[in-house]
């Protein structure tokens, strides 16, 4: 190199170095205060699609004249989202000032996402067994683009291996960005595509542990991606469990390709700013399907540009069942999933001193020599629950503990129960744990290292007989076996969030259930079980997949009423299926939506209520400036009546009068003349008519619509009743919805419900300690709305008395502050009132009646409040 091309190098090399010695005193400028603003802009009608990088620099001539410089703008903007708005750093009076510009929608803070956390396959018929079946004739699902939003991907895992797959698909824009550990050799033919986002939500001291690449440090976006579309891979043995035997492994569109996004980190933070901007650029690369297992409160707006790009949205429904309300991502153009399990079990033999021989179910794939067996110090009760207080006193080294409490049935929830015994017992030191649960499967919670196994109360009771009626108990624990075909399934899982939505009961949710109990997919270099509604959702995601190969010309809209009206509601013997929890029950459409998937059914539908997704409505503020990320202030006004959404499913949450619903349905089997007669099963308490009863389809008339009326027999305050329409060819095809209707009389929404009665009888339901100050949002305003426009002022009296401000949130125990108890003390005095007077005596609203049931003693609560 000559001198002058040193010089000159040495002058770039200066040029850059200053250039980095600005923007780091621009980002000093940055008040520690700033936080991430999403931007919604007008988007008006646009022709044609004008180059990114105008649009950005609008973007940018925005942020510039509110800051101030142009250099301010380009430190503060952190994601351009096209026509729809920008992402920006701002302090909150610059926030403000931008909600004043004219062009502006909305300007509300970033929120943050959490996880939502082989056989299952083959339980659902996607195998190769049939070949008439959907997995042969989508051949795999061959070159479908599965676009993954998680926590990214661990490339050297085999499910990604690119052995025997041709070149990437033409029409693939995407890239690979490198990072830390991940470079572009880490992305190949099977996975085409990786990006990662990190936005100033996600702090230095947030990363830390991580890779700032795509590079999955954890391992729930590369567990999501294998079960959506990971390879065939075999000689799978699940932990190296002894007793599980050796076989393969993959996800539902095992011949996809697989792109990933990362926008999730290590201490399971995932920036809304950066789901956005994921969701953008899986769009322009091209991606053919899009699953995202993570909880959102509200609606990811991004997600239906992706369904107004023809480009269907799976998303998780969430993991805080079985409380009633709990369901999350409502958004109606997505298909919302709540988890099942499925037919696999890991029966484990428990040899008590006396030669009995019971049956438990554990991962625990090695046996124990003969141990002493203890249990927990209860006072003045035989046995009870495992916590440090309980076992305190007692000398759990090296011997097995016997958790069981009979008598607090309704105490901590089962998973919490796991959680509390298992990290006490395994402090102490001790080799093993049987703990009696409710009737309901934990497995996918347990883990091999340790001899943790589960029994139901049946079989704890007689370990407690032995015990307690033995000098010297002793147990001995064999390792688990495998079994298929010996437990009833699929069932809905307890974790699985239930309906109906908080916000917007007239959309039934979740929309579908599939596998989501203990699944086998990748972590690493290995191959694990993991349970969540996150696990079902990629289920749905390959199944997707591999009917974008047979029906390309299929709207989201179509897919999802495919998978809805054919799904099944009953188990593999014929029977209803059955929703775990305290007790179990059958299972209703708040549990499952339409069922569980079918898949080969999917393929051939018959009839699909198809929908235009500009015809869901628009965002609607009520204010520009929104303060809150969880303020409600700034919403998606869907089209009214939304009843009337041609959606495959009806819920009515107040049918107090008579009520016509409308529905579009379209023939998708042919141009044959095909007649489908309506079959009702009508919600008990309320009428169904159907006009007209009977639809005939040719080539001429292949759309047809029709009416469903609605009718309450009685006028009473009623619970949530459910029913189903179906259309029946009588040869190939029954399109079944489910229905969801809910009665509610006149002249109880009119009553004299006040807010000094509804906050007393709420402080006698849940007491002082359901107050929780730290949770911003508050639900009692959102689910008195639902009730009648009389009675919202009840929901905000709770709100301004920051009483239970979360009622998915509520708990029990002291009150934690000053203030707590203060107004505390003010429900008390409206509580005391409310009952030295004779003339209060109103049935509290169904909402505050399905919660105290768990929430709250029933006994005491029916002693108190003198129900009639």
């Amino acid at each position: 190199m000559d001198n002058k091309s040193h010089a000159s190098f040495r002058s770039l090399l200066l040029l850059a170095l200053l250039l980095c010695f600005q923007s780091v005193l621009l980002t000093v400028k940055a008040s520690s205060s700033d936080k991430v603003y999403i931007v919604y802009l007008r988007e008006g009608e646009k022709k044609h699609e004008e180059p990114e990088e105008l649009v950005t620099e609008s973007h940018l001539q925005m942020l510039t004249s509110v800051l101030g410089s142009k250099e301010e703008a380009i430190i503060s903007i952190v994601y351009s989202y096209g026509f729809s708005g920008f992402a920006a750093k701002l302090s909150e009076s610059k926030a403000k000032k931008i909600a004043e510009l004219p062009e502006v929608v909305c300007i509300r803070p970033s929120r943050t996402f959490k996880h939502l956390t082989t056989h299952s396959w083959d339980f659902l018929g996607v195998d190769n067994s049939e070949p008439s079946g959907l997995l042969r004739r989508a051949n795999h699902g061959e070159d479908i683009i599965i676009g993954v939003i998680d926590s990214g991907v661990w490339p050297e895992a085999k499910s990604f291996s690119d052995e025997g797959y041709g070149p990437v698909p033409a029409r693939w824009k995407g890239k690979c960005v490198p990072g830390e550990h991940f470079d572009v050799h880490n992305c190949n033919r099977k996975l085409i595509g990786a990006r990662y986002y990190k936005g100033p939500g996600v702090t230095t001291e947030l990363q830390k542990g991580d890779y700032l690449s795509a590079r999955d440090s954890g391992y729930h976006g590369t567990h999501v991606a294998s079960i959506a579309a990971g390879n065939n891979v075999s000689n799978v043995n699940v932990y190296q469990m002894t007793g599980l035997p050796v076989g393969a492994a993959r996800g539902g569109a095992p011949r996809a390709r697989i792109a990933v996004y990362n926008v999730c980190w290590a201490v399971d933070v995932c920036s809304e700013s950066d789901t956005i901007k994921a969701v953008k650029d899986a769009i322009q690369d091209g991606v053919d399907v899009i699953s995202i297992s993570l909880g959102s409160q509200g609606y990811l707006l991004d997600t239906l540009k992706a369904v107004k790009n023809g480009i269907p949205v799976i998303l998780a429904g969430g993991n805080d069942g079985p409380t009633p309300m709990t369901i999350t991502n409502e958004a109606p153009w997505a298909i919302t999933v709540a988890a099942t399990t499925i037919d696999r079990s890991f029966p484990t033999v428990i040899a008590l001193g006396d030669g009995q021989k019971l049956v438990g179910q554990s991962f625990y794939g090695n046996r124990t020599k003969n141990l002493e067996l203890v249990a927990p110090n209860c006072p003045r009760r035989p046995l009870c629950s495992c916590s440090y207080e309980t076992l305190e006193g007692i000398n759990a080294k090296g011997k097995v503990v016997f958790c069981y409490d009979p008598y607090n049935s309704d105490g901590l929830s089962p998973t919490k129960t796991l959680h509390v015994a298992f990290s006490t017992v395994n402090d102490m030191g001790a080799k093993g744990l049987i703990l009696a649960q409710h009737p309901f499967n934990q497995i996918g919670r347990l883990r091999p290292e340790f001899p943790c196994i589960l029994v139901d109360f049946e079989i704890a009771q007689r370990i407690s007989d032995y015990y307690l009626h033995s000098i010297r108990p002793s147990v001995k624990i064999k390792a688990a076996k495998y079994a298929i075909g010996q437990e009833v399934a699929p069932r809905v899982a307890a974790f699985s969030s239930r309906g109906p939505s908080a916000r917007q009961p007239e959309l039934l949710k979740p929309d579908i259930a599939a596998p989501g109990h203990a699944i086998i997919g990748a972590v690493r270099n290995k191959f694990v079980f993991l349970s969540g509604t996150s696990m079902a959702a990629p289920h749905v995601s390959g199944v997707v997949a591999l009917l974008k190969v047979i029906h390309p010309d299929w709207s989201p809209a179509a897919i999802k009423s495919a998978l809805v009206t054919t799904a099944s509601v009953t188990d593999a013997y014929g029977m209803p299926l059955v929703a775990e929890g305290t007790p179990r029950k059958l299972a209703d459409p708040f549990d499952f939506g339409g069922g569980q998937i079918n898949p080969n059914k999917a393929v051939d539908p018959g009839l699909v209520y198809d929908m235009d997704p500009y015809n869901y409505g628009i965002l609607n503020c009520d204010k520009v400036f929104v303060e809150s990320e969880d303020t409600e202030d700034c919403r998606f006004k869907f089209n009214e009546p939304k009843h009337d959404l041609n959606l495959p499913s009806i819920a009515l949450p107040n049918l107090k009068k008579k009520l016509t619903v409308t529905r579009t349905i379209t023939n998708v089997a042919g141009d044959a003349r095909v007649v489908y007669k309506a079959v009702i099963d009508s919600p008990a308490g309320v009428k169904m008519v159907v006009q007209p009863s009977t639809l005939v389809f040719n080539a001429n008339a292949k759309v047809k619509t029709f009416n469903v009326t609605f009718t309450p027999i009685h006028s009473i305050q009623g619970i949530y009743r459910f029913g189903s329409l179906a259309w029946d060819d009588g040869v190939a095809h029954y399109v079944r919805i489910p229905i969801a209707v809910r009665t509610t009389a006149e002249a109880y929404l009119q009553g004299s419900l006040t807010s000094s009665s509804i906050a007393a009888r709420a402080y006698l339901l849940f007491g002082a300690g359901a107050s929780v100050l730290s949770s911003k949002e508050c639900y009692w305003k959102i689910m008195f709305a639902h009730i009648s426009p009389s009675s919202t002022d009840l929901g905000e009296t709770l709100c301004s008395l920051n009483f239970a401000s979360r009622v998915r949130g509520i708990e029990h125990g002291p009150v934690r502050k000053q203030t707590d108890i203060a107004e505390s003390f003010k429900l008390k005095q409206m509580a005391d009132k409310l009952l030295q007077s004779e003339k209060e005596n109103i049935r509290l609203n169904e909402s505050l009646q399905l919660m105290q049931l768990k929430y709250a003693s029933r006994e005491n609560v029916f002693k108190t409040l003198q129900y009639k």
